[in-house]
């Protein structure tokens, strides 16, 4: 195989990651950083092809619990197959744990949150040992007494559920200091607890709670007073009585006005959630893993695994017999995953169990729509994705009853929607889920989850500051063969998200290769409504709005997915997290907004002797030193000086010091700058809680408004930025209820 071996001390091989499988080389990134074995050294000691036989051998052993005597090399060779031909991919902590010490192979968890001290900080340390094993945490805060409510015990006043979100949210940035895979956070709160107006705000202008992604769950009750325009009743969870009652329309607009902002809070439909609660008679189901696609109860867990659709289609039409088969595959692999799991805790261990959930999703949608010549914005596209979608929701209960023929039911089978029913007696609570797909989808190289395609061509950075061109193969592929290809076109395409206005650009290839920024957000939720409705689970997709969309565009998407019996929606207008401040040209940017356009002043002349201020900051590359002169008007320049002479940083620093000046002296505010800097975060991040520096960028933009501004520094909104990777550099895109790197598989929620 052209393998390069050497050895080390503890006699293990060296391998280099060179591969047979036909893997992109983004693929290879993300395999060699995120998922291959390495040394103590940090060298990669496991090939591709390794990785993928580890997996199986190690999941294929749970057969011998049901047969001991049974032959399992057909079934290792079975599972190698679907992911080395990646028609079938498991989700991370399988792929990065399965056959290892840690054993650990869920990814998604879900932890109560009682009305007590003990329980609180007992779940912060739960949360602490989930994170610690590779897997994301949900919590319902709802049970949590509002602020300033009576606590008996100590004679005094509550501080309320989001102060104490803030305890989980710094237990989570100790663990992800040296953590494997980040963890990540949802938080969850009704929408008739008492605090949920400050819940709603809990992201806006603070710079806490960056490990959480927040959702209100809405109840029907709630939604049918926002239609009457009518008060609905705010319970206080100590003692369940009415506290007050709040107009329902009222606080539908700040969270559609919150989410227009900045995309947050999503929201959870909670009754549509419970109305599928395959076990109610063990619980009701209060939240979500971090991304929203898996309802849990407490000390939930479940494991996912996505089947490439990319892949299942021959000479234009879908593949049924291809993807009968690779779903039967993947549904045995995932009830075998639950066997060979390690779990953090014996509470989750043993509901996991009792409940055997999996969950089986999709990814490469949009690639098969592409080879199938179906525009992903068509009445075809929601036609096929029923096909499919229903066909493998039918398929994997034919699987899990098989599978509870040799097996047997899962535990609390008796009392559950199948046994009410007398319905079929199956292995697994549930067997489908609609999960993120970003670091699996760059290993299999198709396109994330139901997600359209955000763009056709994009830059990746590689070494030494080199930019290298991605394009899409299909498009490659069609453009070379109907002889319309060229470094031209391609360049063109990367500074646009669509080709809709390309004139050399066919009709008919622009009619099939929409993006994500061609697709009204109607078409979306009617894409996410279709596939819930073969999902047990729930569907991670996000809505995307162009940046001009307004707070009612918003608001009819939000009610259109309750109608659809959507259980969550999370929703991203263009660039509001980013917001752009400095227009020249035509001013779109500020025409979108409905405000002015405000031209340029002309640039001053700099005084001979000017005063200032510099400040040391502490940053990940060093000390920084940061002189911020004035004169009669106010700020005037910026220079930024790092301790450790020369080097990437000392540069980078130095063009934003000039940057700065020259807005400075063309008449732009300091804020306006601090803006634009605070919140840019890299892999060099330094400190904790109000004093975390997360790039040396945001210790610039600190610094200034220390300097002007001191009094004020806790008030700087820090906008997630959809711009550059904190890791390898590349683009990020809000996509699955999530931003993400399409290069290297980084990812904000774990």
């Amino acid at each position: 195989m052209g393998m390069k071996e050497t050895m080390e001390k503890s006699d293990v091989k060296i391998i280099s990651a060179e591969s047979t499988l036909p893997l992109s080389d983004n693929a290879r990134t993300v395999l060699e950083k995120r998922y291959l074995r390495k040394n103590e050294d940090g060298k990669v000691i496991e090939t591709p092809e390794e990785l993928f036989r580890r997996v199986a051998e190690n999941i294929a052993q749970a057969d011998k619990i049901y047969n001991p005597n049974k032959d399992i090399a057909p079934t290792i060779d079975q599972f190698y197959s679907i992911m080395t031909k990646m028609d079938f991919i498991p989700n991370s902590p399988t792929l990065m744990n399965a056959g290892r010490k840690l054993q650990q192979l869920s990814a998604c968890f879900v932890l109560p949150v009682e009305d007590s001290m003990e329980s609180i900080f007992e779940a912060v340390k739960d949360t602490a040992i989930v994170h610690k094993s590779g897997g994301g945490t949900g919590f319902d805060f709802s049970k949590l007494r509002p602020k300033n409510d009576y606590v008996s015990s100590t004679y005094g006043l509550s501080s309320g559920p989001v102060s104490f979100m803030k305890a989980f949210d710094a237990a989570t940035e100790a663990v992800n200091q040296g953590g494997f895979r980040r963890g990540a956070n949802m938080g969850i709160m009704r929408v008739d607890h008492p605090d949920v107006l400050d819940f709603i705000d809990c992201k806006k202008n603070e710079k806490s709670l960056n490990n959480f992604n927040i959702s209100v769950a809405v109840t029907d009750k709630f939604m049918q007073a926002v239609e009457n325009g009518g008060d609905y009743e705010m319970t206080n969870p100590r003692n369940n009585k009415c506290s007050q009652r709040m107009n329902a329309r009222d606080v539908f607009k700040k969270v559609v006005s919150n989410a227009w902002e900045n995309g947050e809070p999503g929201i959870v439909f909670i009754d549509e959630i419970n109305r599928h609660n395959p076990t109610p008679h063990i619980g009701r189901i209060d939240s979500t893993n971090p991304c929203g696609e898996q309802p849990l109860l407490p000390y939930e867990a479940c494991n996912l695994g996505s089947i490439n659709l990319a892949n299942m289609v021959t000479d234009g039409v879908v593949d049924f017999e291809k993807l009968q088969e690779t779903v039967w595959t993947a549904v045995h692999f995932l009830d075998n995953v639950i066997d060979m799991s390690k779990f953090p805790l014996e509470k989750i261990s043993k509901m996991v169990h009792a409940n055997r959930k999996i969950g089986l999703g999709v990814m490469g949608f949009a690639d098969m729509l592409i080879q199938m010549g179906i525009p992903y914005n068509s009445d075809d596209a929601l036609k096929t994705a029923e096909e499919v979608m229903g066909f493998i929701q039918r398929e994997s209960k034919k699987a899990s009853v098989e599978l509870a023929k040799a097996r047997g039911v899962f535990p609390n089978f008796k009392g559950s929607i199948y046994d009410r029913s007398n319905g079929m007696s199956v292995r697994n609570a549930t067997t489908t889920t609609i999960a993120p797909t970003g670091s699996i989808s760059i290993i299999a190289n198709c396109s994330g989850g139901i997600e359209p395609l955000f763009a056709l061509c994009y830059w990746r950075n590689v070494l030494d500051g080199e930019k290298l061109v991605e394009v899409n193969p299909y498009f490659k592929k069609i453009a070379q063969e109907e002889g319309f290809y060229s470094e031209e076109l391609i360049k063109k395409m990367t500074e646009h998200n669509s080709i809709q206005d390309m004139e050399e650009i066919p009709a008919h290839v622009k009619k099939v290769f929409v993006t994500a920024h061609d697709i009204t957000p109607e078409c979306h939720i009617r894409m996410q409504g279709i596939f819930q409705k073969y999902t047990d689970n729930a569907v991670s997709k996000t809505v995307n709005f162009p940046q001009h969309a307004t707070k009612e565009d918003v608001e009819k998407v939000y009610v259109l997915a309750y109608e659809l019996g959507c259980k969550g929606v999370t929703v991203y207008r263009d660039k509001s997290r980013s917001e752009q401040v400095l227009n020249t040209g035509s001013m779109t940017s500020a025409e979108n907004k409905g405000v002015e356009a405000v031209p340029f002043k002309q640039k001053k002349d700099r005084p001979r002797v000017l005063a200032g201020k510099t400040i040391q900051m502490k940053t990940g590359c060093g000390l920084l030193y940061v002189t911020i002169n004035k004169d009669d008007e106010g700020v005037f320049e910026l220079f930024n000086t790092m301790g450790k002479a020369g080097g990437c940083a000392a540069s980078q620093c130095e063009a934003i010091g000039r940057l700065a000046s020259l807005a400075w002296r063309s008449g732009v505010g300091y804020d306006d700058v601090v803006r634009q800097l605070v919140g840019i975060s890299c892999h060099k991040q330094i400190g904790l809680g109000k004093d975390k520096i997360l790039s040396c960028a945001d210790a610039i933009a600190k610094a200034i408004q220390l300097c002007m501004a001191p009094d004020k520094i806790e008030a700087i909104k820090e906008t997630k930025q959809c711009g550059a990777c904190p890791e390898c550099g590349s683009s990020l895109e809000f996509e699955e209820g999530c931003v993400k790197c399409k290069a290297c598989g980084y990812s904000e929620c774990g």
